[in-house]
């Protein structure tokens, strides 16, 4: 196996399946790349494992999570529902400013990208200081630094999302 990825969707079907190959890819050092559901599902993984934050999850799964490590941010949605279209959801383009020297910023090349989304959840802000004390690297965010929007783990040979 060279490598896992982990899509983004919807709902509940193989959440904890995935989180278990997420946690697999972390611990073996095994290549893994999240996209939009594998990036929350990454910062689930790592909040309940690493974090040990045993009750950490994503309120589109567990809405009485103790830990809701992604979650609506409220000041989000009431700018999307203010947008013309997807209520709720982020669709479409948006910008981020990548942390200098961090893997994506070299892979990118460049100090901002944009990148299209279609989500409601992010990641809390909340929980970033218990994330990132325990060596989780929000690499990308958006550019007003609210919305985590790229995350890495250093050490690791590659883990992306």
């Amino acid at each position: 196996m060279d490598g896992i990825i982990v899509p983004g969707g919807f709902g509940l079907s193989g959440v904890q399946g995935k989180i278990d190959t997420i946690r697999y890819a972390r611990e073996k050092g095994i290549p893994y790349l999240g996209l939009c559901l594998g990036m929350q599902l990454a910062v689930v993984e790592y909040a309940q494992n690493v974090c040990n934050l045993k009750d950490a999850h994503s309120k589109e799964v567990d809405k009485k999570a103790q830990h809701p490590v992604i979650d609506f941010i409220p000041d989000q949605v009431n700018i999307l529902q203010e947008s013309r279209y997807g209520a709720t959801m982020r669709l479409g383009a948006y910008p981020a400013i990548l942390k200098k020297g961090s893997l994506v910023h070299k892979l990118y090349g460049k100090n901002k990208v944009s990148e299209r989304h279609r989500h409601r959840y992010e990641v809390n802000p909340e929980y970033l200081e218990t994330l990132e004390e325990k060596g989780l690297v929000f690499s990308g965010r958006s550019p007003d630094g609210v919305l985590m929007e790229f995350m890495e783990l250093p050490g690791h040979p590659y883990f992306v999302a």
